[in-house]
Parts: C-alpha cells; structure tokens; sequence
C-alpha cells in the first residue's frame, strides 16, 4: 500500500463487527490507516490482536484481519471508542474520546455483550474517566455488561509480549465462559 492510498483512508470510518449476544465485544482506540484503507480492524502486521485472540483460546487457529467476518461465530465483535481513522491515537482529543465513551455505552446497551473488552487502558481510562483503572475486570458496567480492561496489542506497547497479554485475554476468556449468575 502506497503512502498516498494510506493518507487517503484519513479520517475514515470503519464498520464495527458485531452482533446481539455477543460474549467479548473487543473495543480499540481507533481505527489505525492500514485498517481503514483495507477494512479490517488491526490490520497492521506488527499488531498483536490477533495472535493473541489465538493464543488466549478465544479462535480455534490465528485468523487473518480479513477473516474478522468469522469473529460473530465464536460469539466475538470489535469496535472502536472512536470511529474515525488516525495514523496514531495520539491524533485523537480528550473530547473525541469521551464522546465515543457516550456512543460506545449506547452501542453496548443496544448490543447487549456479556463483557465489553476494552483494549488499551490509557484509552479506557480517557473515555469512562477512570483515571486510576487497572488491566482486568472493572467494577464499572454498561447495563449488564460486564468490562475488562486490556493491554494495547499494539507492537510499540513494549511492555506486554504476546505471551502476557494471551495470559490477560485468557482471564477475560474464563470469565467470559464462566455460567451467568
């Protein structure tokens, strides 16, 4: 993909994956340009979303970003706090993060997932003003929905490796298949 088709997807809305019912709604920041400009969310090969869906037991094989259509089926979704495309989410207000913390908290409250899973806690904690959330489940809820905070898969969060952030998306998965109640 040329730099010009990549500036081109700027500013790009990306359709969420989703359905009623879900078990994880995996929320990102934003939409990075490689993501807008194919229409896959974490679509950058340096992104960790998707080896670590794998690896934490959520997909039976590592599926591509192209194949996130199939994420419904294992009771999945992903959507962003905020809906435009940026090359970095530091591009991104505080403003625009607690606006898509308002029209996130609707889409849950429509969608109805067990869990919303936020991926990124500086973001999570922009959105919700939860200046002292940690990684894992939070007290807060959207109606019945539960949330679980997560570790960035992006590769420039050094501070998580595949292998630790599986272990936190494992938590999320056993809670996520834990029975109701």
């Amino acid at each position: 993909m040329t730099p010009e088709e990549l500036e081109a997807a700027r500013d790009r809305v990306l359709p969420d994956v989703v359905a009623g019912g879900l078990r994880v709604l995996f929320r990102g920041i934003n939409p990075g340009l490689l993501s807008a400009a194919t229409g896959h969310h974490f679509a950058r090969p340096g992104n960790r979303f998707w080896p670590v869906l794998h690896l934490s037991g959520f997909t039976p094989r590592r599926l591509l970003p192209a194949e996130q259509d199939e994420l419904p089926t294992y009771g999945l979704g992903i959507t962003n706090v905020v809906a435009r495309a940026t090359a970095r989410a530091d591009e991104l207000s505080p403003e625009e993060f607690r606006a898509g913390g308002r029209i996130l908290t609707a889409k849950v409250e429509r969608l109805r997932p067990a869990w919303l899973a936020v991926v990124g806690i500086t973001a999570y904690r922009t959105a919700f003003d939860e200046k002292r959330a940690r990684i894992g489940p939070q007290e807060r809820t959207i109606g019945g929905t539960r949330i679980w905070a997560l570790p960035n898969p992006s590769g420039l969060n050094a501070h998580w490796t595949a292998a630790t952030m599986a272990e936190e998306f494992g938590r999320l998965r056993e809670a996520a298949n834990a029975p109701l109640g």
